[in-house]
């Protein structure tokens, strides 16, 4: 890797065309469009620009555009001119392009020269299986150029052979400078700002290590179901639609060094270093630092849930809709230092958060047979974004020393008097400017995928089952780790300390 060259990006948004294939699909309409209408609408897409949403069925669409719309207004948090809205919504062309039809993508190759100089995304929002057929069908067509982007939405394969072909076929038409691996997780302000707080702030960087630091939560709770999406989640579960990428990522900002510069390779350089060091696990670990469930019937709110084998409409399956693992960062760094992962569905509330669990002090002057909690750093993700630092204070009045954790609170909203982009949007401008910081490499994702693997391979040599849990509920109880520790059965959301390791 010392051959790589390291290039400033570009800040100027040129004028472009977004090519959103499965542009018709939940992710497009939900997420993507109403991204892109937010930059405009804001001033920031302030060239000219065409969004071409691509669909693979030539049926007729009569409620995209209203459906569209609707989800841009519930999208917008302020005032706006609804007529702006429809502006936007003019820079959009429903284009249909049947799989590898040669007319489809002749036309849109004549719609895409008429500004032969624009840069051209082409989002691909469709199941990976289908990335390298398009690919290979725009290299043939003549659509590929040296201002051509890619955007390959997750999951990138389902292991790391499946990862390696999608990558090889997408490699024959664009170059690593024109992949962009997308991790919406990367683009939320909080994550942005774990950077800052780490390396901006002497305090927190001095005691980033193993010398002070107990323990690491990243914790992923989703209230919903599969909802859609059964098809494709029984095929890759918690641990590969939320761990190999979104939890991966999260414990890569916090365990990595600090970059030379805050530029794109310099910071996949060190994000890599962290998982090289990720100790991988063997079929005696794997009963010991992971464990997995899956959710049957349950209630919240006093309304019945259907366990996940209904959701599905299947009699049987062995998918995990939970995952906890106790994973080692084996480096300098970090060396004894359990980081504690843990996502599920039909959990009670939906949230995200790290908890950075310091080590208690050495000794308590004002009890000595007491020891006083540890300070914990709660950066917290989802629903709303803020940072905690909870620390021991004084309790008010007189009875002596008497003290309790206090959290000193900085809320984003609360904070910062302006609206600030949510993650698909800071993603799609950094797309436009040509950054790649947060986007993953390919190297990256191989690294990741051998971490997974050594989970997935050794619970199908020890048959590893999941624990059951209700639906509405925190999860599996009592599961037991090293033989003496326990994730909580009550209330995840709750904890912010774990026992000490043994």
């Amino acid at each position: 890797m010392s051959n790589r060259k390291y290039r400033k990006t570009k800040t100027q948004i040129q004028p472009f065309h977004a090519v959103i294939f499965g542009g018709d699909g939940d992710l497009a309409i939900r997420k993507i469009y109403p991204a892109i209408c937010r930059r405009y609408l804001d001033g920031q897409l302030n060239v000219d620009f065409k969004v071409f949403a691509i669909t693979r069925s030539d049926k007729k669409h009569a409620n995209f555009f209203p459906t569209v719309k609707q989800f841009i207004k519930d999208s917008i948090k302020f005032q706006v001119d609804e007529t702006k809205i429809d502006a936007f919504l003019e820079k959009m062309l429903l284009t249909v392009v049947p799989g590898d039809n040669d007319e489809g993508y002749l036309q849109l190759k004549v719609q895409l020269d008429a500004n032969k100089d624009y840069q051209t995304l082409f989002y691909l929002s469709t199941p990976s299986n289908a990335f390298g057929p398009i690919c290979e069908s725009l290299k043939n067509h003549g659509l590929v150029n040296q201002l051509s982007k890619v955007v390959l939405e997750k999951p990138l394969g389902n292991s790391l052979a499946s990862s390696q072909s999608i990558n090889d076929s997408i490699t024959q038409v664009f170059t690593e400078d024109q992949i962009y691996r997308i991790d919406h997780y990367l683009g939320k302000e909080t994550v942005q700002n774990l950077m800052v707080l780490r390396f901006a702030n002497h305090l927190f960087e001095n005691a980033w290590n193993s010398n002070h630091v107990e323990s690491v939560q990243i914790t992923v709770a989703e209230s919903l179901g599969v909802e859609e999406r059964g098809d494709y989640y029984d095929q890759s579960g918690a641990l590969l639609d939320m761990v190999q990428n979104h939890l991966m990522q999260l414990l890569c900002l916090i365990a990595m060094e600090p970059p030379v510069r805050m530029e794109a390779n310099f910071v996949r350089d060190e994000k890599l270093k962290v998982i090289h060091a990720l100790r991988l696990l063997d079929e005696n670990t794997v009963k010991t630092h992971t464990a997995r469930g899956q959710y049957t019937r349950g209630e919240k709110d006093g309304v019945s849930i259907n366990s996940y084998l209904e959701d599905i409409d299947k009699f049987s399956s062995n998918t995990e809709t939970f995952v906890a693992i106790k994973a080692f960062v084996d480096n300098w760094r970090w060396k004894g230092v359990p980081f504690f992962l843990r996502t599920g569905k039909r959990m009670p509330k939906r949230y995200s958060e790290i908890i950075i669990n310091f080590k208690p002090v050495a000794y308590n002057v004002f009890n000595g047979n007491e020891e006083i909690p540890g300070n914990k750093l709660i950066i917290r993700l989802q629903p709303e974004e803020r940072i905690e630092l909870v620390q021991m204070s004084k309790l008010p009045g007189p009875g002596g020393y008497r003290y309790k954790p206090v959290a000193l609170k900085l809320d984003f909203s609360d904070s910062f008097n302006e609206k600030f982009p949510e993650a698909y949007e800071r993603l799609f401008i950094d797309m436009l400017r040509g950054n790649q910081t947060l986007f993953m490499r390919q190297d990256e994702l191989e690294a990741a995928w051998i971490w997974v693997e050594s989970i997935t391979n050794n619970w199908k040599k020890t048959n590893q089952k999941n624990i059951l849990y209700e639906a509405g509920t925190w999860g599996p109880g009592d599961l037991v780790m090293d033989g003496n520790e326990k994730w909580s059965k009550t209330s995840i959301y709750e904890i912010v300390s774990v026992p000490k390791q043994k």
